[in-house]
């Protein structure tokens, strides 16, 4: 999963939630506590089972892994990628959940193809996305780069996206002053702020910085502001309610806890965050 520049700006997102924790008043980490729940906690949307985690195939670790994320308790995400058997999977192991009486929901994230290429993938994931987000900065993730082509969105290209999918629209990917532009002319109802866990080329910094300094500015523009990058621990999270967020995703931490011990490792690390000591 890795990282450009040495991994410098996915070792500042870890960081830097400890640093502004320390910097909160025991009524603010009280406040951030009371919103904790599984239901403001996302699985970040990844894929790469192969090249990322050591996994044979995509098929067979996604159904297993989204169905222990589920049972956890913890809001769904799947992501893009090329080839397209890495959307086409995610989307198949949330069918799977189905189970004649719920039909579980998840957002559906798509890198920023050409505006044709994602109509399809959004009919393609229509049948169990809730919400529709795009990497709006996956046009500088360095592995991407000569494999697909991906583009810089405007805002009217968004809108226009947004129009097709007919459901809450997030951009994923919130971290540049040009980022915040986008923001304020498009109004997404979700943003997301992000670095992509310190894979693409942009900015040196950490979410949590980015976070404190722009979340009441960007209040103003999305009905809701998500946070990932680096958030491991319940007192990260705290730590990212109480300087602005809504929600936090989670991407690594996931994947740890299930190849330590499948659908249990997933459940002991939701019951630590949710209810165990603050650390």
């Amino acid at each position: 999963m890795g990282g450009v520049n040495g991994g410098k700006n996915f070792m500042l997102n870890c960081s830097a939630w400890k640093e502004y924790h320390a910097e909160l008043s025991s009524r603010q980490i009280e406040e951030a506590a009371e919103k904790l729940s599984t239901s403001i906690i996302h699985l970040g949307p990844m894929t790469g089972a192969q090249e990322n985690m050591g996994w044979h195939d995509e098929k067979s670790f996604y159904k297993p892994f989204i169905k222990a994320v589920y049972k956890s308790g913890v809001r769904l995400s799947i992501g893009d990628g090329c080839p397209d058997e890495k959307l086409l999977s995610g989307i198949e192991a949330v069918k799977a959940l189905e189970d004649g009486i719920v039909s579980p929901k998840a957002a559906a994230f798509f890198k920023p193809y050409p505006d044709q290429m994602l109509f399809q993938r959004m009919d393609w994931a229509s049948g169990i996305s809730d919400i529709v987000g795009i990497d709006t900065d996956a046009y500088n993730i360095l592995t991407m780069r000569n494999k697909v082509h991906l583009e810089k969105k405007t805002a009217t290209q968004l809108n226009n996206l947004r129009n097709y999918a007919k459901r809450p629209f997030a951009i994923k990917g919130v971290f540049t002053s040009a980022d915040m532009e986008l923001v304020k002319e498009f109004k997404p109802e979700i943003a997301i702020v992000s670095n992509h866990g310190g894979r693409v080329e942009t900015e040196t910094g950490s979410t949590a910085a980015f976070l404190k300094n722009h979340a009441k500015e960007l209040r103003n523009y999305c009905g809701q502001i998500w946070v990932d990058g680096g958030i491991r621990t319940k007192q990260d999270i705290i730590t990212a309610l109480a300087i602005g967020a809504d929600h936090v995703m989670i991407g690594r931490p996931f994947i740890t806890a299930f190849f330590r011990s499948q659908e249990n490792g997933v459940t002991k690390m939701i019951q630590d965050i949710i209810f165990g000591e603050e650390k």
